[in-house]
């Protein structure tokens, strides 16, 4: 039981916090912990981020923090490439998806290491936003990773937002959760289909233990965001996922050869 409040709160935390973040905790916990499938894992990751990131949301629009034309350009080609991601996702082993995910993880982390250059760009008015097309070429391919190994992608989501349509750091990351929330209520949506084909399912139980627990870190999270310092939580938060990242290749990899 701890373990899952645990968990759950560091997901809601890592998600008010940072904008990003919890799927990559979602995934590893519900499958090496709590013990479930992997592509129940996978759904059930994404219906928990996405309920979190929908309250999540909510402080950051009426603190007026969403760009809702950023949402349409980016979100719907994200939802798209969510649904073509989840397809593939159905047709590949757990395995394959597994170790895909634990690499997604170390691109997390080189994304929240590297030193930023995105505060300068973000405050420069007179530069114009990318085109849209980039934007949504963007968007698509996360949804695709979204789709495929269950994670929200507001870890390139955020950056993304901020270096094409020069917003605001806190305005990307309100942006960037009603943009999970709406890939993954389409991944979990076309990945209960295909569990279905294989008489399995997720468990609601534990996917609403972890929203309400996440729920609660989520608030404490953005309360936190105001008053930290978000480069140092993103170094700590990168080196876990590289420590985490590694277990996931490590572990699946053994099994893939074996």
């Amino acid at each position: 039981m701890w373990i899952v409040l645990v968990g759950a709160t560091i997901i809601g935390l890592t998600l008010g916090l940072l904008g990003s973040g919890g799927s990559a905790i979602t995934v590893p916990v519900l499958i090496y912990l709590i013990g479930h499938g992997g592509k129940e894992s996978i759904a059930e990751s994404m219906a928990i981020v996405g309920l979190i990131s929908i309250v999540a949301a909510i402080p950051y629009g009426r603190a007026h923090q969403i760009d809702w034309r950023s949402v349409l350009y980016f979100g719907v080609p994200g939802m798209m490439g969510t649904y073509a991601g989840a397809w593939l996702g159905g047709m590949s082993s757990e395995v394959v998806q597994l170790i895909v995910f634990g690499f997604v993880l170390i691109a997390a982390a080189y994304s929240m290491l590297r030193k930023p250059r995105l505060v300068d760009e973000a405050n420069k008015t007179e530069t114009p936003s990318a085109p849209v097309k980039w934007i949504a070429l963007e968007g698509t391919g996360v949804g695709v990773l979204t789709g495929f190994v269950g994670v929200g992608g507001g870890f390139l989501i955020v950056p993304a937002l901020v270096m094409l349509g020069h917003l605001p750091m806190r305005l990307a990351i309100g942006t960037s959760l009603v943009i999970i929330a709406a890939k993954s209520a389409v991944g979990f949506a076309k990945y209960q289909s295909d569990l279905a084909a294989h008489s399995l399912s997720v468990d609601m139980r534990t996917i609403v233990l972890f929203v309400v627990i996440g729920i609660v870190g989520s608030v404490l999270g953005r309360w936190a965001n105001q008053r930290l310092n978000q480069q140092t939580l993103k170094q700590a938060f990168g080196i876990f996922l590289i420590v985490l990242g590694g277990f996931v290749i490590f572990s699946e990899g053994a099994k893939f050869l074996s």
